[in-house]
């Protein structure tokens, strides 16, 4: 591991740097183009008026040596054609401006162009780039427990630097057979249920945290496997009322008339595990019910009968179809229902039958009742069910 991680973290460095050189070098290569195109900018707007009067001064030079030329060939010809060509001379020095300059910028006017570099760049770079990158012996967070449930685990870690405060966690899981992890969940809890796991495959997990007012992940936990072998649960499907998704652990009370429980497809709850009901609300009746019982009995409206426990969405809690003293808080749209039970046996148990006794937990919004369930059999496995009398709740069963 330590020789695998050391070559895998040198492989991310040289990358990293690879990339990062390229990027300052185009960086670079771009603020360098950008200056060098506001020099040529800043020339050629600058010098375009003194060309041109450049160009007006040299025009009047030449003009008036042009002139000059004539007035001294003037003198310089025969009498006769002296008068004409003074006259002509006289004429066209009359026209001719020679005393007539355009203006002519001076030097504290005229742009003086020059580099402004600061040298601290380097050194706020240099020390930038000496901050940049940390080696880490190990990561911050770690995986701690897998929990197998049905078609799903329930992943657990914990922080293994106590001067680390971690801000979010961020998990990720894949199939051992996939390439690539994906996100599964990110927030602040310390444990995330992930569904839609298939039994008896393995999938890998990992882990890594935020610290507080940071932007950046911490490096990634070992990757370690988890596993499920419990089915995962799912609704029976065919009743009228209620339709699946596709998986089949979501049920919707449809807007049929036609009432009735709606079973699970086997009996794949099992004491000693926790069974998780999470709903979307409707409108409430008193008939609603949401539990486990020993057997599907077709034609009844409610699991509020005998050899069922259940919860109505008003909170009333019923054994074997009896209501008990205790209440819970009503079903909340997005709250969690959860059922837990342990064996505690009375007498002798054989396949004729005999006195048997469950111990329940029904949890609802953070509050829950503990009591004992008797049964005249055994039950290694029971039911799960809910009934609702209006359309709109939704459950998810996990």
């Amino acid at each position: 591991q330590i020789k695998d991680s050391a070559t895998l973290t040198r492989d991310v460095l040289e990358q990293h740097f690879s990339d990062l050189k390229g990027t300052l070098k185009k960086l670079l290569d771009e603020r360098l183009m950008s200056l060098l195109q506001e020099v040529d900018v800043i020339e050629q707007e600058s010098i375009k008026p003194l060309d041109e009067c450049q160009k007006l001064i040299e025009h009047g030079v030449s003009t008036a040596d042009d002139l000059l030329r004539e007035g001294e060939s003037a003198v310089d010809g025969d009498v006769g054609q002296q008068n004409e060509k003074l006259c002509n001379f006289t004429k066209k020095a009359l026209h001719i401006q020679l005393d007539s300059l355009p203006e002519v910028p001076s030097l504290v006017d005229v742009p003086c162009l020059s580099a402004q570099l600061d040298d601290c760049f380097l050194t706020i770079l240099k020390n930038q780039i000496f901050r940049h990158g940390t080696v880490a012996s190990r990561p911050p967070v770690q995986l701690e427990e897998f929990v197998e449930k049905p078609g799903g685990i329930l992943v657990r870690w914990c922080k293994v630097d106590e001067d680390f405060l971690a801000q979010d966690y961020r998990l990720q899981y894949r199939k051992s057979t996939a390439s690539h992890f994906e996100d599964v969940y990110v927030g602040s809890e310390t444990e995330f249920m992930v569904l839609h796991i298939d039994p008896n495959v393995d999938y890998q997990f990992r882990v890594c945290a935020r610290g507080d007012g940071r932007q950046e992940w911490s490096p990634w936990s070992v990757p370690q496997s988890g596993r499920t072998t419990l089915v995962p649960h799912e609704w029976t499907t065919g009743l009228e009322g209620y339709s699946l998704s596709s998986r089949r652990n979501i049920a919707l009370r449809n807007d049929s008339q036609s009432c009735g429980v709606l079973y699970s497809k086997a009996p794949t709850y099992f004491c000693g595990q926790t069974l998780t009901f999470r709903q979307t609300v409707g409108q409430p009746d008193r008939r609603d019910s949401l539990g486990v019982c020993v057997e599907q009995q077709n034609g009844d409206d409610s699991l509020q009968r005998d050899k069922a426990v259940c919860i109505s969405t008003n909170g009333a809690v019923f054994v074997n179809g009896k209501e008990m003293t205790n209440q819970l808080p009503a079903v909340t749209s997005g709250s969690t229902v959860t059922f837990d039970m342990e064996v505690v046996q009375l007498g002798p148990c054989s396949n004729e039958g005999g006195n048997f006794k469950l111990r329940v937990t029904i949890s609802s919004n953070n509050r829950e009742v503990v009591f004992d369930w008797v049964l005249d059999q055994c039950c290694g496995s029971l039911y799960f069910g809910c009934s609702f009398s209006y359309p709109g709740w939704k459950v998810l069963v996990f």
